[in-house]
């Protein structure tokens, strides 16, 4: 009898590493998801607050440079007092920040709330440490997949989101929008619980977190990751911050624009655990060199085939596909080359650099809208950064460090 109600150790292991891999995706839903529907509210918000285009796309570029600038600092602060007490914050931050959009309809409220707070929010739920809580219980084996399906939950939220938001935003107005929004951030806070925990004590032979970092300043092909996701958080949030807009110029209804973020969520779901499971089998740095490459050819078709409904969703579709699968890649690869005590920290770096690409490609797609009145330099300026970005993946060094045996990652809980 009492054998029945005991679970085996490795049985909880399992319950244990499934409870963190649905938290982790459904934490990283709500991360993207909520600030993903943020492009929505560029002509509702200009045409009602004395901002334009330029100032929106500030506000978006102060929120993706404070991202990723707190983003070190939060995985910090996860590895020494522990992931939930930083998510908790985090969430709570999020709510905050939605509710001054919504309720402050001031330049000063949208600047604050989309900007700073959400900055906050974004840095202290997102992937650095919802993934590093997920390395740490994956079976080795198994972690670029289960990378993979951590990253495909950040779609799942903007597929969801997306749609549901435009039609808020129809019906009630952009403001009772991002109370809705606010609403849903709240989940948050209960999703950090199965994500509580840090590595364990060092043990005999580990390296410090100062001695971790000077590594990675020495490691060339650390510093090529870098290099390669600034470009990265460029398209990323050019596209998600005047696709919907760049969609209306072209005259088409804005519902399409909208749908189509919604239609980047729902493939991109498809693309990271595609190449999730593809870095558990290819080289990861030859997988990233095929995503850029493949951007490269989506941004082309975009700017050269006559701007129609399909060729919208055909965009959509391709470059859905392609959207954040070299989340799981490029973490994986700090993970794999210097384990998984101290990638909270590490990939948080790469976020920095990834954010201050977000920042330009935020900012500078508004500054192109409000001088030219078209979005083509800034689409061309993508183009050829994914070109680069393919070429500083291509010479990486992706060997280990040290024997996989001798890292010790910890237990959670």
């Amino acid at each position: 009898m009492g054998s029945y109600f005991c679970a085996s150790p490795k049985r909880n292991a399992i319950s244990t590493g499934t409870a963190v891999l649905i938290a982790g995706a459904a934490m990283l839903s709500l991360n993207m998801g909520l600030r993903q529907t943020y492009g929505l509210f560029l002509e509702p918000m200009t045409g009602a607050l004395p901002v334009g285009h330029a100032s929106f796309g500030l506000a978006i570029a102060v929120q993706n440079l404070l991202w990723g600038a707190l983003t070190p600092l939060c995985g910090v602060l996860a590895d020494r007092y522990g992931t939930g007490r930083v998510l908790v914050s985090g969430g709570l931050v999020y709510v905050a920040g939605l509710l001054v959009m919504a309720l402050v309809q001031t330049p000063l409220g949208l600047h604050m709330g989309a900007g700073i707070l959400t900055g906050i929010a974004v840095s202290a739920t997102g992937f650095p440490l919802v993934l590093s809580a997920v390395s740490r219980v994956a079976p080795v084996e198994k972690r670029s997949t289960w990378l993979g399906i951590a990253t495909a939950g950040g779609s799942m939220g903007q597929f969801v989101l997306l749609p549901a938001t435009q039609a808020v935003i129809g019906g009630w107005g952009w403001s009772a929008a991002l109370i809705g929004l606010a609403v849903t951030a709240v989940v948050m806070v209960p999703l950090a619980a199965p994500l509580s925990g840090r590595p364990a004590p060092l043990q005999a032979g580990e390296l410090t977190l100062s001695a971790a970092f000077a590594e990675a300043r020495a490691h060339h092909g650390y510093l090529l990751l870098n290099a390669g996701f600034f470009v990265c958080g460029f398209h990323v949030a050019f596209v998600a911050t005047h696709f919907p807009a760049y969609v209306q110029s072209q005259d088409l209804p804005a519902w399409i624009g909208a749908t189509a973020l919604g239609v980047i969520g729902f493939f991109n779901i498809l693309g990271t655990f595609l190449f999730g499971w593809l870095g558990g089998r290819y080289r990861k740095k030859r997988v990233l060199t095929t995503i850029y490459l493949a951007r490269a050819a989506a941004i082309g078709g975009l700017l050269f085939l006559p701007i129609t409904q399909w060729t919208i969703w055909l965009f959509a579709v391709t470059f859905g596909v392609l959207w954040l699968g070299t989340v799981p890649l490029t973490s994986g690869l700090v993970d794999q080359i210097f384990g998984p005590r101290y990638l909270a920290t590490l990939f948080g770096v790469v976020m920095f650099s990834h954010q201050i690409g977000a920042f330009f490609g935020a900012w500078l797609g508004g500054i192109s809208y409000d001088l030219t009145g078209s979005y083509t330099v800034i689409w061309l300026a993508a183009l050829a950064l994914s070109l680069m970005s393919a070429a500083l993946h291509a010479p990486i060094e992706d060997a280990p460090l040290r024997d996989r045996a001798t890292i010790t990652s910890g237990p959670l809980y």
